[in-house]
């Protein structure tokens, strides 16, 4: 078998789902290998002289230690075989090559160490409890190991099981590892590394040249960067103070070449080496950095380079390559890399990736969508509605022109209705504030939007949610970025023993957790109900602690039964902001929602408005305003309901209730309660809302939906999607209001199958 000619440049395409291209990977950087390879294939490299006679050099010296070229293998996250992180160690120590193996490696550090006479490191993670990070640390450098690495941001590139983990004290198994991990990594975190191990430090996910000083005045030993095009402008802020290392996209040697004229001392290869691995196990291996060792020689030759050192910016050409230098000039692209950090995270896909799966699979009867049934819609009312607000302006006194005006101009910022929801709320949900403290808003995501950005002042200011949560408050946090602690729901909901414990934690790192986010009612994704007892503790211990309360309950008046009063109605010491939406009890296109913020704010002076008053600032330069005609459809609804929306949405909250108890009927009919203990199936039973969850004993993952839509005809929403700790990995979420009862037999019974199949597969 000769492999390099098995070796595609798209790597990628043999790589298992779970593997890392790039030791940043989880900072955020998981385009980082795509993005590199534009950028590569933009660059040439300029021919040399004759050079000196002989073949070039490729070694280098790098933490103290001489390399057979400027190559770090790895990071191992998930080895492609049984067997490979060893396989992998000692191909890269023959190669005379360092090899990066992850904390939760399927070997004991002594004897990956003892594999190699080139010293392996330890990529690592900001543990939940320090101790087991300084404990890996230890153990490591025990070892022998040759360095620690740790990347900023979170850590989402880890989705392993793990049954046995070699390194650790604690007593597993684990289902996911991440219960053991804190979401991300910040430079507390790198501080705490530096103090507990000699071994040389490097940090992972450096963007900016600001991120550079920072880590190496936290003492760090290296940084590793993920963007070919950022590293030149990091690598003159170092100045050679320590290695500057670049991971993602190294496919060739010319690659490898570019990267060290760019900046680099060296480079990360990992997709190249595991996919080796796949093909040939250690000798595989050994044969893909041969490649890439003798085609860097090569490419030395070609810039008449002799040694590594020789090797500089001059080497590398950019722009239109000779044959296209006639060409008109064209617009360079933007990259994603260099757009703000949000746009390539998952939460902000994962819609769009349902929307694909529902398309593509017509037939498929879907679970996914939590929007409210249409057949209550009647289009002829909008005009009755808005007919009913006109009137209503002209009762009050309005002149014909003022009407006119209300309708065609911006009208106010904080909105034209304030006084027809309040007495609303006071109607129906017995919140009695006044009309000024109430913002009206494009929906309750433009609320979650204002809120985050007035009450988040810096980077050490924190957002609690009760995790698994909806993906617009974490979405929203990630746009602004605003860092977000999760606090894990049980069995009965969010705990207030957990959260107060988080509260305690994240100031003990000197974070200041400023509010939570919670749906106490019939919650998106799990379908929980807090109970009385716990909206009665968290009011205090949100009092205590001040911080504010962020509520959010859409589903409340579209439920069966009366609901419980919500925390709003229940505040005295004005800690909770309630976030309010008419997208489930009037209609979702007219987009409209609401904030109350009655929270008093001093300003310098002393004098005293109302948080509302700020996020109507903030608001004007948003979106100015809210569509007067969404507003006035609105408005006329509940005043013909005067104000009163539970009693409009007594059909649909009938509706809902009979979807939600025909669903959990079909489960248990098609699942008794004796063949899902056996299968190791459990679902909870909402008496409300759109959602119910189940946890099955397979990964309930992106590719396990794929199969559930085009083998099974059912499609459903991941719950990992819901957490933005990690998790979920075993959670479905179905959706039951948009269905109607046939859909939902049948759906049910696709369901079943495909959940029977795929336990099936896992044993």
């Amino acid at each position: 078998m000769t492999l390099s000619r098995q070796l595609p440049d798209a790597w990628e395409t043999f790589m298992p789902e779970q593997t890392a291209d790039s030791p940043a990977h989880s900072a955020g950087e998981g385009g980082a290998s795509a993005a590199n390879r534009e950028a590569f294939e933009r660059r040439g490299l300029r021919q040399g002289g004759r050079g000196t006679p002989g073949p070039p050099d490729t070694a280098v010296k790098i933490l103290g230690r001489v390399w057979s070229a400027p190559l770090i293998v790895g990071p191992l996250s998930a080895p492609a075989r049984p067997g490979g992180e060893l396989a992998v160690v000692r191909a890269a120590g023959a190669a005379q090559l360092p090899c990066v193996v992850g904390a939760f490696a399927e070997r004991t550090f002594a004897e990956l160490g003892s594999a190699t006479d080139v010293p392996p490191w330890l990529r690592t993670y900001a543990f939940r409890d320090h101790a087991a990070g300084r404990q890996l640390a230890a153990r490591a450098e025990d070892a022998g190991f040759g360095a620690v690495l740790l990347a900023l941001g979170s850590r989402d590139d880890v989705r392993l099981k793990v049954a046995a983990p070699a390194n650790l004290a604690q007593e597993g198994p684990w289902s996911d590892v991440r219960d053991l991990l804190d979401a991300r990594a910040d430079w507390t975190d790198v501080d705490r590394l530096r103090a507990a191990t000699t071994l040389p430090l490097l940090v992972a996910g450096v963007r900016t040249a600001t991120d550079a000083q920072r880590a190496v005045d936290s003492g760090a030993d290296g940084i590793v960067v993920t963007s070919l095009d950022a590293l030149p402008g990091i690598a003159e802020t170092v100045a050679g103070r320590c290695p500057v290392l670049l991971s993602g996209g190294i496919r060739r040697g010319a690659d490898v070449l570019t990267a060290v004229a760019s900046g680099a001392d060296a480079v990360f290869a990992g997709r190249p080496v595991l996919h080796g691995l796949r093909a040939g196990g250690r000798a595989g291996v050994a044969e893909v950095l041969d490649v890439l060792v003798r085609e860097l020689g090569a490419a030395m030759t070609f810039t008449g380079t002799a040694t590594v050192a020789d090797i500089g910016p001059g080497l590398v050409r950019t722009g239109p390559r000779p044959a296209d230098a006639a060409a008109p000039p064209v617009a360079r692209p933007l990259r994603r890399t260099e757009l703000h950090a949000s746009v390539s995270d998952p939460v902000l896909d994962t819609m769009t990736f349902l929307n694909e799966i529902t398309t593509r699979y017509p037939e498929a009867i879907s679970f996914a969508p939590g929007r409210p049934y249409d057949g209550f819609f009647d289009s002829e009312q909008i005009f009755t509605h808005l007919r009913r607000y006109l009137n209503h302006l002209e009762e009050q006194g309005s002149s014909s022109q003022q009407v006119r005006t209300a309708m065609y101009q911006y009208g106010p910022t904080a909105g034209l209705i304030r006084e027809i929801i309040a007495d609303s709320l006071r109607a129906d949900e017995d919140i009695d504030v006044p009309a000024e403290s109430i913002v009206v808003t494009v929906g309750a995501q433009e609320a979650m939007l204002l809120v985050l950005r007035a009450l988040i002042t810096g980077p050490d200011d924190v957002l609690l949610v009760s995790s698994p949560c909806y993906v617009g408050i974490t979405g929203a946090a990630r746009l602004l970025d605003v860092a977000v602690t999760p606090v894990e729901e049980r069995e009965d909901g969010v705990s207030c023993a957990d959260l107060e414990a988080a509260i305690r934690n994240e100031r003990a790192r000197g974070r200041r957790p400023r509010a939570f986010y919670v749906v106490p009612d019939h919650s998106n994704p799990s379908g929980a109900t807090m109970g009385p007892q716990a909206r009665a503790e968290l009011l205090e211990l949100a009092a205590r602690h001040g911080i504010l309360i962020l509520e959010d309950s859409p589903y409340r008046l579209v439920s069966p039964g009366p609901p419980l009063p919500t925390l709003k109605s229940q505040d005295r010491a004005h800690t909770v902001v309630h976030l309010g939406s008419f997208s489930k009890t009037v209609f979702p296109g007219a987009r409209v929602g609401f904030v109350i913020a009655d929270q008093p704010v001093v300003d310098a002076s002393g004098r005293t408005g109302l948080l509302a008053d700020d996020l109507a600032r903030i608001k004007s330069m948003v979106t100015v305003n809210t569509s007067s005609l969404s507003q006035a459809a609105v408005a006329g609804t509940l005043l013909a309901a005067d104000g009163r929306v539970s009693e409009l949405n007594k059909a649909a909250s009938a509706y809902y209730g009979d979807a939600m108890r025909a669903t959990l009927r079909e489960l248990d009919a098609h699942l008794p309660a004796e063949r899902r203990e056996a299968l190791g199936v459990r679902w909870n039973e909402p008496t409300g809302g759109f959602f119910l969850t189940l946890r099955v004993p397979f990964r309930a993952d992106n590719a396990a939906l794929i199969r559930s839509a085009q083998d099974f005809g059912v499609i459903w929403t991941p719950m990992t999607y819901f957490h933005p700790g990690g998790g979920g990995l075993h959670g479905i979420r179905l959706s039951t209001s948009y269905l109607t009862p046939a859909q939902i037999k049948e759906g049910a019974a696709r369901l079943v199958r495909f959940i029977e199949s795929e336990s099936a597969r896992t044993t």
